[in-house]
């Protein structure tokens, strides 16, 4: 009688998982193994020195243009600016909107802090960010 109960209620617990709707493997986007460094002392990066100010990072070569955002000395988020529901195109590329990214073909918004948006399969694409030196930050794939 015991097994039964415990099986039954493993059952349950099994049957009641679901799949969670936060997708970031996106099949838009391609992986491009990439790693830039930012040196916060440089007029370029100097938004990053202060928290929750997004700057948006130009591709410059490594293939990715980024959306990056410092959340503290220790923690910085970074994602891929494009669209996360829509191949890349000539309106593909996300802007800032406060806290937020917008995209411009369809007016999706999502969230800075999670990379999830109001509507959309996909959420943003997140990168790893390495704090180096208080000054020095890396992000990569």
């Amino acid at each position: 009688m015991r097994k039964t109960v415990l099986l039954s209620f493993a059952l349950v617990l099994l049957l009641s998982c679901s799949n969670s709707t936060t997708k970031f493997n996106n099949p838009f986007i391609p992986n491009y193994a990439f790693s830039t460094t930012l040196n916060l002392n440089l007029p370029t990066y100097s938004g990053l020195n202060s928290n929750i100010n997004p700057q948006i990072i130009p591709d410059n070569g490594i293939g990715v243009t980024l959306i990056v955002m410092k959340i503290s000395d220790t923690d910085y988020r970074a994602w891929d600016a494009n669209c996360p529901n829509q191949y890349p195109s000539s309106c593909s590329q996300m802007r800032i909107n406060g806290v937020n990214a917008k995209c411009n073909c369809d007016n999706f918004e999502y969230s800075l802090f999670t990379g999830v948006g109001n509507d959309g399969d996909y959420t943003m694409k997140p990168y790893r960010v390495q704090v180096i030196e208080p000054k020095l930050i890396r992000i990569y794939n």
